[in-house]
């Protein structure tokens, strides 16, 4: 099977929604939709192109995170593997939906601002200490490490 991996930078168009499975794994999922823009220079105004519309599957250790970040509106880029959904609907209609299966996923910085907060896997609640920054105050104007 080929993977294609991709990026989309777009914007969360549906609630965040976090299921369970049968054999207890969780998924989240939303739809993401991506217009594109170009510049007309003979109007000198931004005009809109067509839109991607996705559905984003996040899962194990993404889904944690995704649940506590985002939510409908925030600009996002999305990485992850497309694939193609062809089904038929109740009532007969042939449909295709693309989907991604994402490996990562955060808000598009260039659009918005958003803290940080760091996950400590494997060490319980214990918040990991931050080294503090090298200080050189005898040394003004030189740098904090030398370099043989």
């Amino acid at each position: 099977m080929y993977e294609a991996n991709t990026a989309v930078i777009g914007r969360v168009v549906t609630h965040p929604s976090r299921r369970a499975l049968p054999n207890g794994e969780q998924v989240l999922s939303f739809r993401l939709a991506s217009t594109t823009r170009r510049f007309d220079a003979a109007s000198g105004e931004w005009v809109d192109g067509g839109t991607l519309y996705l559905t984003v599957t996040c899962w194990r250790k993404l889904v944690e995170g995704v649940e506590a970040s985002l939510q409908r509106g925030d600009p996002v880029i999305a990485y992850g593997q497309l694939r193609s959904n062809e089904y038929t609907t109740r009532d007969g209609m042939e449909r295709n939906d693309l989907e991604m299966c994402a490996t990562a996923l955060g808000p598009d910085l260039g659009r918005c601002t958003a803290p940080v907060q760091r996950k400590h896997f494997g060490h319980g609640d214990r918040p990991e200490a931050s080294p503090a920054p090298p200080t050189d105050a005898d040394r003004a104007g030189e740098p904090a490490t030398q370099h043989s």
